[in-house]
């Protein structure tokens, strides 16, 4: 993934410009009392293939990536979307990282979340 973002660390100037290269933010598109949001459809293929196998991943190793990714899908959204969803959280926490020089922890990344599955763990 860092391959096909590049290794400038100014290339990006938020966490959202870094999304909207990856392809997995949503475009939203206002008109009057009309709102459409769509996914992208004009991407790095190699990117959003690498972060949607990341998405996937994480669906088994990480707590709070799967409370994310369920609470997704019962608010109505499909598996695609959920996994898009997730890609694109996980876009922004990488983008974190790589901002303040810190490794992943999982209760960083997710602390809404990992305090939920600690409840109905004990």
């Amino acid at each position: 993934m860092l391959a096909e973002f590049g290794d400038d660390p100014h290339r990006y100037a938020d966490a959202k410009s870094r999304k909207n290269y990856a392809g997995t933010s949503p475009i939203t598109r206002k008109s009057g009392k009309k709102k459409t949001v769509l996914a992208r459809y004009i991407h790095n293929d190699r990117l959003i293939d690498a972060l949607t196998r990341q998405a996937f991943t994480a669906l088994t190793t990480s707590p709070g990536a799967r409370a994310f990714y369920d609470q997704q899908r019962a608010k109505g959204h499909e598996h695609n979307d959920a996994l898009r969803r997730l890609a694109n959280r996980l876009v922004g926490i990488l983008h974190g990282c790589l901002k303040s020089r810190t490794c992943y922890d999982e209760a960083t990344a997710w602390p809404q979340h990992t305090a939920k599955a600690d409840k109905t763990a004990a």
